[in-house]
């Protein structure tokens, strides 16, 4: 996932503020923590474009599944320590004060079961605050919606086009990128699979898992975000 198209990932996705979202998180994080530490583990961080902003507040590292996104994030941000691991199963030994999985990640985990492992390894990590911003539920994914991703410059024009589909409690695209350069025009395809979770489902495993979970209904982007401590 994301081999093709790591290096078009920060022009697609150019619009988005991550400075105004990392501002709001580190106000969520002022409000809810619960230890005096400033470690914080951004798990799927993609190519660090939050940990851009939040490194400038807390002592940061992050963590990613892809080696092509982790390249981008280490070339950005090389004096950040970053670590090429599942979010459903990795141990870091170290402890963090705050955790985040943001840009819905969390969806890519693609089942419940997945979700219960990635929340158990963060209830591993000794530390305050998670932060987790989701993906669509059931009721809000709409199959059939079409979408495009346009960014331009003077030698290279890139368009990702899809269209939502819906596999039973799976959501799915096949991101189809169209690229002009001076060289050539070439097309490639990649899907992305991300579970369709309820908001109640998410914050029963959280508050199993022995946290003190609510929802935000907003978050950073609109989509919402779960804020769980430990108990006091």
């Amino acid at each position: 996932m994301f081999t093709l198209s790591a290096v078009y990932y920060d022009k697609l996705y150019a619009f988005k503020d991550y400075h105004k979202e990392a501002r709001y998180l580190a106000d969520v994080i002022h409000t809810h923590q619960r230890s005096a530490g400033r470690r914080l583990l951004d798990l799927a961080c993609g190519s660090g474009a939050h940990l851009v902003h939040l490194s400038e507040t807390f002592d940061a590292q992050g963590l990613d599944l892809s080696p092509d996104l982790l390249d981008l994030a280490r070339r950005r941000l090389p004096g950040l320590t970053f670590h090429q691991a599942d979010m459903a199963d990795f141990d870091l030994g170290e402890q963090f004060d705050v955790l985040t999985c943001l840009f819905s990640s969390i969806g890519y985990l693609q089942t419940l079961e997945r979700v219960r492992q990635a929340v158990a390894c963060c209830h591993r990590l000794p530390g305050g605050g998670r932060l987790i911003e989701p993906w669509f539920t059931p009721a809000a994914w709409r199959p059939g919606a079409v979408h495009s991703l346009i960014h331009e410059e003077p030698d290279l024009k890139i368009a990702r086009l899809s269209t939502s589909k819906v596999d039973g409690r799976l959501s799915y695209f096949d991101f189809h990128y169209l690229l002009a350069t001076p060289q050539d025009t070439t097309h490639f395809v990649e899907r992305h699979e991300l579970g369709l979770f309820e908001t109640q489902e998410q914050l029963d495993i959280l508050n199993s898992a022995g946290f003190e979970a609510e929802h935000d209904p907003q978050g950073p982007s609109g989509r919402g975000l779960f804020i769980a401590r430990n108990p006091l």
